[in-house]
């Protein structure tokens, strides 16, 4: 699930694909091939960011782009390659690109210039599978078009056969890599049709890793890296333990990354009381959404104000200096996520700031109700996790992220049920009774107009609201 919400799109980038470089392999003492690409942070120009390798018979790693709240990586389709710029999305399930004949990318404007386009009659290797690739998001944004098969390359390591789908209708200028459950894939929930395999499961298809999972570690919020390890864990990007927890299947099927959090507390506060509520990890959200009563404790709390128009709140960036914990558990294992990696900078493209109507510069706050929808742990909660999905097994491994570590120790994820190495399971895990279907309860949040809206409004309406409805001022 892609959604962008408040922090929604990175637009306008005025950088191009034409100043990108992708390294080339690297080969550590160790005897480990390392393929990696070069990380890049570059400043939007938006005043809203977006929500709304390593090689050894068993690693492939792939580092990441961080803008702030945008995770992307890049790669190359096609023969000859072109070169393409991915959102990384852990909750969908499909790569799709876009063309440059579409009606959006062949705007004058030249929006999908930076990310990259995929001309299929250009490629030697392409092949066609069928006209039924339609996917959507919970931003409103979506593609259609075909799903064909290509050669795709990450940091030089090459997939031969690779189905992914082109955008030849599409409203986002970027393409997404989905690397969720087969079982999510638009072929199956819209075409009625088997899952194929996606990109982790491609991977070992071809004896590039061993085994359906991969680890996540997207460091903290001012970080110009991260990494994703397919088929490895490195140890020393976090803090043991390492504890694994079931995910939560919904009638029996596994579809996406749902786990159970049982305890929240801000600072020695305790919100929600005992949970055993399901929560979706999500890469592709640059937000975190929680019930709304529990949101509601948590503004009064920090002094949010709350847009409801907007679906959003904000706070005095002063709050960026403070360092109350905000404490997730899960059956076991806590991740702290600190108030400072909460506090998200709202810069128009004018590099004006906007503010509250006494003055105060205003921030963007990383948690915003769910309403109805499901409740996510975005970006602004995984960066604080070290996180193995472990889709062999059903199973998610957590622990505090050690933040900035250039130190690395990677190791293989085997197969059968102990595959990833260092993890322990959970024992007695506490099972989800809400969260898993349908309204999550909530009651509302108090907001300063409108009624509440669900994610995925567009990011600059959202803004412009928040200014007219008098909570920001330009």
């Amino acid at each position: 699930m892609k959604s962008t919400s408040l922090l929604a799109i990175v637009a306008s980038l005025a950088q191009t694909l034409d100043g990108l470089s992708i390294p080339s392999i690297q080969q550590r003492g160790d005897g480990l091939k390392v393929v990696g690409l070069e990380i890049q942070k570059r400043a939007a120009t938006n005043p809203i960011h977006r929500d709304n390798k390593l090689k050894k018979r068993g690693s492939v790693e792939v580092e990441l782009d961080n803008e702030e709240t945008l995770y992307f990586i890049n790669g190359t389709v096609g023969t000859p390659p072109r070169p393409v710029r991915l959102h990384l999305d852990t909750g969908s399930s499909d790569l799709w690109v876009n063309t440059p004949a579409s009606s959006l990318c062949s705007e004058s404007t030249q929006p999908c210039r930076y990310a990259g386009t995929y001309n299929a009659n250009s490629s030697s290797t392409y092949e066609y599978i069928g006209s039924y690739f339609n996917i959507s998001y919970v931003d409103g944004t979506g593609a259609s078009g075909d799903y064909v098969s290509d050669t795709v390359s990450f940091a030089g390591t090459k997939i031969n056969r690779l189905q992914f789908g082109i955008g030849y209708s599409s409203s986002n200028s970027q393409g997404i890599l989905g690397i969720g459950y087969p079982l999510n894939e638009v072929q199956v929930g819209r075409a009625g049709l088997r899952p194929y395999n996606n990109l982790p499961l491609q991977m070992v298809e071809e004896g590039l890793i061993q085994s359906n999972a991969y680890s996540l570690w997207l460091n903290d919020l001012d970080a110009n890296t991260g990494n994703i390890l397919f088929g490895g864990v490195d140890t020393e990007k976090y803090h043991p333990p390492l504890l694994s927890l079931p995910v939560e299947s919904e009638a029996g099927v596994y579809a996406e990354f749902l786990i159970t959090l049982t305890k929240f507390q801000l600072g020695n506060n305790q919100i929600g009381g005992d949970l055993a509520l399901a929560v979706l990890l999500d890469t592709g959200s640059s937000l975190t959404y929680l019930p709304d009563t529990m949101v509601q404790e948590i503004y009064n709390a920090v002094g949010a104000q709350y847009d409801s128009d907007a679906n959003a709140a904000y706070v005095p960036c002063s709050l960026a200096r403070d360092r109350t914990l905000l404490n997730f558990t899960f059956s076991s294992p806590t991740i702290s996520v600190e108030m400072n990696e909460l506090v998200l900078d709202l810069i128009t493209s004018s590099g004006r700031r906007p503010t509250f109507s006494n003055g105060v510069a205003a921030c963007l706050f990383g948690i915003a109700p769910a309403g109805t929808g499901t409740n996510v742990l975005g970006d602004t909660f995984l960066r604080s996790a070290y996180v193995v999905y472990d889709l062999e097994n059903n199973l998610i491994s957590l622990a505090p992220t050690k933040f900035n570590s250039t130190a690395t120790r990677i190791l293989e994820i085997g197969t059968g049920e102990n595959s990833v190495p260092g993890a322990t399971r959970v024992q007695n895990p506490v099972k989800a009774t809400a969260g898993l279907h349908g309204p999550n309860g909530a009651s509302g949040i108090s907001g300063s107009s409108g009624s509440s809206t669900i994610r995925g409004m567009g990011s600059m309406s959202a803004l412009i609201m928040a200014v007219m409805a008098g909570v920001l001022v330009l």
